[in-house]
């Protein structure tokens, strides 16, 4: 797999069936590693090992009633009182981010009401805040720390 703009982890893998798996540490599963694959499971580890996002507090591919219509998310994260904090849209490494990704992540915020959005393709990471009350958003350089909110 290709290399990402992530600190270095250490992962599990496995085969089965002539295909790799990688363990992930939210579902607890092995899953088929995938690109988008790779960079959800790259982004779950920054979460937890380096902005110290408390495991129970993330949620994986759960699925989204939007517009009568299921949608699934990749990645989000809870406040303490179980709020969604940040909701994260990962893309392959080869796919760009442009605005039809921004619209829907935008389209899942609708429904649940995230402080902050995040898209990444692994290479190129996206941070924007939003401010509900003056109906605006701002790009952050970083995902705040979990000990911030």
């Amino acid at each position: 797999m290709q290399k990402l703009n992530f600190p270095k982890y250490n992962f599990r893998f496995k085969s089965n069936e002539n295909k790799t798996l990688i363990f992930d540490i939210i579902r607890k599963k092995f899953v088929i590693l995938t690109p988008e694959e790779w960079v959800r499971q790259h982004t779950l580890h920054y979460l937890i090992y380096d902005k110290k996002y408390p495991a129970s507090h993330i949620n994986v591919e759960k699925q989204l009633l939007l517009n009568d219509t299921l949608k699934r998310y990749d990645i989000i994260t809870f406040k303490n009182d179980g709020e969604v904090h940040i909701i994260i849209e990962c893309k392959a490494p080869n796919i760009i981010i442009n605005q039809i990704t921004f619209d829907q992540i935008a389209r899942y915020n609708l429904a649940l009401n995230s402080d902050i959005l995040m898209v990444t393709n692994g290479l190129t990471h996206y941070f924007c805040k939003i401010d509900f009350e003056n109906k605006k958003y701002f790009f952050l350089h970083d995902l705040p720390p979990y000990d911030s909110h």
